[in-house]
């Protein structure tokens, strides 16, 4: 090898050694959680994270699961991100025939503690791509778990008082599917087979909490699908997953961010007892007697929160739009601090 090739590769490898460390000097802004503030009052979250000069993320978008970004790079100090959609094209009879990608694209800049963005999600058919413009919130760092055996609590409020809705509402506008009987709160969102499918709405409270206690009676059907929105930001599954094994999406858990401890949930239709604490971002839970959640920290909002920001009061708030289901003695005990 000559002298001067030799010098070349070695300064192309200094280079090239320099670049994680550059990289992660313009990325430092950008890293840690964001609430996402998009169109339409919604909510989505945004995670940056730097291994050892590797760059990854993660994304909320409105509804659904946490999803994993599948490219993450900085770009003279715009970090830019995507995110794979799998399609699948078919023919008459159905079958596979080809399978493409389409990339939704993520533009970031960031100015301090606030986050910019447009997120670029071209249509499956081709024919175009959707354009969102939107902002983000630093999510301060997550405190230490709390000690439970000193949080003090006020007196119990009875959310449901087993006549009517009164103190509840639906979140949006939808058909209402809930009503009172015998001191059940039952949702019953019929369709009729051959119509246009009827979009049913969550129920929650008038009033707003902030940390708390909160326990709960609910039955879900077989194949049922609910939850319990606390502060209206993060989801606890209700769904029928008995004799399945532990899953983030599965009965009890963090919505598609933390699967339960343990599967204590009970066959569909019977009544379950949920007994829930919510402490300075940190989340117990005993179901049907049982801890599937120890006082664990909780990163940020998930899929069909009513906004992003973790420090508001809100409401407790059940999902109906998806199937029946039934709730019965729901109190909560505010913390007093």
């Amino acid at each position: 090898m000559s002298r001067t090739l030799r010098a070349g590769l070695m300064a192309a490898m200094a280079v090239g050694l320099a670049v994680p460390g550059m990289a992660q000097d313009g990325v430092d802004p950008f890293l840690g959680r964001w609430a996402l503030d998009l169109p339409g009052s919604g909510a989505g979250w945004l995670e940056v994270t730097n291994d050892a000069g590797w760059l990854d993320g993660s994304v909320l978008w409105y509804g659904g699961s946490v999803l994993p970004l599948d490219s993450v790079y900085l770009d003279q100090g715009t970090l830019r991100a995507t995110r794979n959609n799998k399609v699948e094209r078919k023919d008459a009879d159905g079958a596979v025939v080809r399978t493409q990608f389409f990339a939704d694209q993520y533009t970031l800049t960031v100015d301090g503690d606030t986050l910019s963005g447009t997120r670029v999600s071209p249509k499956s058919d081709g024919t175009g791509a959707d354009t969102t413009a939107f902002t983000g919130k630093r999510i301060p760092p997550l405190p230490s778990a709390p000690d439970l055996s000193k949080v003090k609590y006020g007196e119990a409020v009875k959310l449901f008082n087993g006549k009517d809705l009164d103190g509840w509402k639906l979140t949006g506008p939808a058909k209402n599917g809930w009503r009172a009987e015998n001191g059940v709160l039952i949702n019953e969102p019929k369709q009729t087979e051959g119509k246009p499918k009827i979009s049913y709405g969550n129920l929650r409270t008038v009033a707003e909490f902030e940390d708390f206690n909160l326990r709960l009676e609910v039955s879900v059907p077989p194949n049922g699908n609910s939850g319990v929105y606390l502060r209206g930001v993060y989801e606890v599954q209700v769904l029928d997953s008995f004799g399945k094994p532990v899953d983030p999406h599965n009965m009890g858990a963090v919505y598609s961010r933390i699967a339960p401890l343990a599967s204590a949930e009970k066959p569909a239709g019977e009544w379950q007892t949920m007994d829930i604490t919510l402490v300075d971002r940190h989340l117990t839970v005993v179901l049907n007697g049982v801890t599937i959640h120890d006082n664990v920290p909780l990163p940020g909002c998930t899929g069909g929160a009513l906004w992003s920001d973790e420090f508001r009061p809100g409401p407790i708030y059940l999902q109906g739009d998806h199937t029946g289901v039934q709730y019965r003695n729901i109190t909560l005990r505010p913390v007093v601090k």
